[in-house]
């Protein structure tokens, strides 16, 4: 059967504990593809504000770390947490390094990209910070380039919650 929503998928957070995506079951998901070595990486700043002043209504952010992307993220799980945590207060919901592309695409991953396509209907992931926004049904309901700051998506966001 195919996967209908997000819900469908488990996940292995930054500490290597499985997690089910149906636990965000109602919430509002923005999910990130992230590097911590990335010319995109001070977005962490901008995510953390949206979780910070929009958790309470409904977000969930969600940062899937990736080092597809010209190696920008090689450091393992722990030193990732650190790292966000340090530098940029992250304490929304971290999880373990993945691809997103390729044969080994997490299935989270290649069930976004099915649902919302990138600019000319492509699937890939074209780098870090790429964002998906998932409604309170779990239905993907948009995609954003790295170039979309986090703030630029709040009022799409706010439509949801």
């Amino acid at each position: 059967m195919a996967s209908q929503s997000v819900y469908d998928f488990t996940v292995q957070d930054i500490k290597g504990n499985e997690k089910s995506m149906a636990d965000y079951r109602g919430q509002v998901l923005l999910i990130v593809n992230t590097a911590s070595k990335c010319g995109f990486t001070p977005q962490f700043e901008g995510l953390q504000s949206l979780y910070k002043e929009l958790g309470e209504k409904g977000l969930e952010v969600l940062g899937f770390p990736c080092n597809q992307f010209m190696n920008q993220d090689p450091a393992d799980n722990d030193t990732i947490s650190q790292f966000c945590s340090l530098n940029y207060g992250v304490d929304f919901p971290m999880f373990a390094k993945i691809d997103v592309n390729g044969d080994k695409a997490h299935p989270l991953f290649r069930f976004l990209k099915a649902q919302a396509k990138g600019l000319l209907g492509s699937e890939k992931v074209k780098w870090n910070f790429t964002k998906f926004l998932v409604n309170r049904e779990g239905k993907v309901v948009g995609r954003y380039p790295p170039t979309t700051k986090p703030e630029d998506i709040r009022a799409d966001i706010e439509k949801l919650l």
